[in-house]
């Protein structure tokens, strides 16, 4: 089964291998309301913990979906290019945003499993 972490960010990593895909959670999507706009980074280029990764836009407002790990990007999902409203139907499926080679599979550790992250959105209320 594979390893699914979340950060305090509203972002989720799924550990396939020594590739994460990436996107942003259920909570995150509902809180953006109706996604208009996605922006993916290229293929190729890097991406490191805690900065800017992709930008996501809804009708309420733009927001930046940071990248819960550092690596190279290997993929990224250009449904969401052409159709953002894939992140509202299945953040957590279909609407995943990017894949990254990983630099360090350990940094997975220090994210939050999905009890932790459940707790943490109870207490945002």
């Amino acid at each position: 089964m594979p390893t699914l972490r979340f950060t305090k960010d509203h972002e989720w990593v799924r550990l396939d291998g020594d590739t994460a895909v990436i996107g942003i959670t259920d909570y995150a999507q509902q809180q953006l309301g109706d996604i208009v706009y996605v922006e993916l980074p290229e293929p190729g280029s890097r991406v490191e913990a805690g900065k800017e990764a992709a930008v996501v836009e809804s009708a309420k407002a733009a927001s930046e979906v940071y990248a819960p790990v550092s690596g190279e990007v290997v993929a990224v999902n250009e449904l969401i290019a052409g159709d953002p409203a894939k992140v509202n139907a299945d953040p957590m499926g279909d609407g995943w945003f990017l894949s990254v080679k990983l630099d360090d599979p350990k940094a997975l550790d220090a994210l939050m499993d999905e009890a932790a992250y459940q707790a943490f959105v109870a207490e945002q209320g």
